[in-house]
């Protein structure tokens, strides 16, 4: 870790974005953006997420926020008073310990041997960081080594860096080994318990826990483009899109093809029978957003079917809840395109028209290139296609 990835990560959860980061640490945005992908690396922690315009520090970046402080007011404090306020220069947490270790054993010799360094090496590496810090740390003589005043200053405060360092290295470390074992499976979202991926997400969870009682299996759902996301940062090591296909950086299986239809209340068939186009510019359309395969296959059909200005005058509500969906459409006189097979199971089901046979909902597996990947997610398809355990309640069980 280096002193200007300390203080550019304080700058962004303090300004709430990395464009007003860069501005007040007067640095490229790709280089204080590049700061936080290095620090979420190295603790294994996501530190922020993205509302709106703004960027919202996680619940671990909270917790770790008064450690950010104080590392950023060390990192201050160990600059020259005549340097500029903005532009921390990169020093490595190793240099400043190399720095502590031959100010406490008194020779350049006597501290390469502890550091395990060449005594060359090691003598260019105190005269950068002097060059980078504005200030001499050390007075060399025949006798040996002795720190200057500010060197003397600067010992205290640069191992203040390296206890905040470990605290945050330390957690992080805790944190890997708690989920280490652990596989993240994400998944676009169910339309209901009812549904054919609901129904495969539970047959995953039932046979992975009998077959790998030792490596928990943790699902989350969201939408096709942030299950994307999560599989190049290696947040999920395999997810399940409502996509026929996927990035060529990843491999994967398409698992199944359901027919889309058109979904609503039965009077309002009845009221425009064959009237598609009149259907949907008469009512409001609730569906998925931008980032989900659902609603891209649905602005494909209503392109088919209307007009540009015909477009353009639709009520769309974006609603990244499958299960809402439903009920604004069963309830509150609302259109959606949905899965033909599963809002059928829905109890009190809505009234259906089936778009055609080039509209379909598709469910792809993927997952990273490589072998122990590869396996995982070949392990996870049969999972997901084993039929139900026979371990229903008797009939005579008492009811609860």
């Amino acid at each position: 870790m280096d002193t200007a990835t300390l203080a550019l990560v304080h700058a962004i959860l303090e300004e709430r974005g990395i464009r007003r980061a860069a501005k007040a640490a007067g640095r490229p945005v790709a280089t204080v953006s590049a700061a936080l992908k290095r620090f979420e690396a190295a603790i294994a922690v996501p530190l922020v997420r993205r509302e709106g315009g703004i960027l919202v520090p996680t619940l671990e970046a909270q917790s770790r926020q008064a450690d950010l402080a104080a590392a950023n007011r060390a990192v201050q404090a160990l600059l020259s008073p005549g340097a500029p306020s903005v532009g921390v220069p990169s020093i490595s947490l190793a240099a400043l310990d190399r720095f502590v270790t031959v100010a406490r054993s008194g020779s350049i010799r006597g501290a390469a041997k502890i550091a395990g360094a060449g005594q060359p090496q090691l003598t260019r590496q105190m005269a950068e960081l002097e060059r980078d810090l504005g200030y001499d740390l050390l007075i060399r003589s025949p006798s040996g080594i002795a720190c200057t005043p500010e060197g003397l200053a600067a010992i205290p405060i640069a191992e203040s860096l390296f206890d905040i360092w470990r605290r945050l290295s330390r957690a992080s470390g805790d944190r890997f080994r708690r989920t280490a074992a652990t596989w993240r499976f994400g998944s676009v979202m169910p339309l209901g318990p009812e549904s054919e991926i609901a129904r495969m997400l539970a047959a995953l969870t039932a046979e992975w826990h009998r077959a790998r009682p030792r490596q928990p299996l943790f699902i989350s759902s969201t939408t096709a483009d942030e299950l994307i996301a999560g599989l190049k940062s290696r947040r999920f090591d395999v997810v399940l899109l409502d996509l026929e296909t996927f990035p060529a950086e990843f491999e994967g299986r398409l698992i199944s093809r359901t027919p889309l239809a058109l979904a609503g209340h039965p009077s309002l068939f009845t009221t425009h029978g064959e009237d598609i186009g009149g259907l949907l510019q008469a009512n409001p359309i609730a569906v998925p957003s931008l980032k989900s395969g659902l609603r891209q296959q649905a602005e494909h059909f209503i392109g088919k079917i209307l007009g540009e200005q015909e477009r353009n005058r639709l009520t769309v509500i974006e609603v990244d809840s499958i299960p809402v969906i439903l009920n604004l459409v069963m309830n509150h006189g609302y259109l959606s395109m949905l899965p033909e097979s599963s809002a059928a199971r829905v109890r009190n089901a809505p009234a259906m028209r089936r778009l055609g046979p080039g509209y379909m909902q598709s469910l792809s597996l993927a997952w990273q290139k490589n072998a122990l990947s590869r396996q995982a997610g070949e392990a996870m398809l049969t999972m997901m296609s084993a039929p139900p355990s026979d371990s229903e309640p008797s009939s005579h069980s008492p009811k609860r």
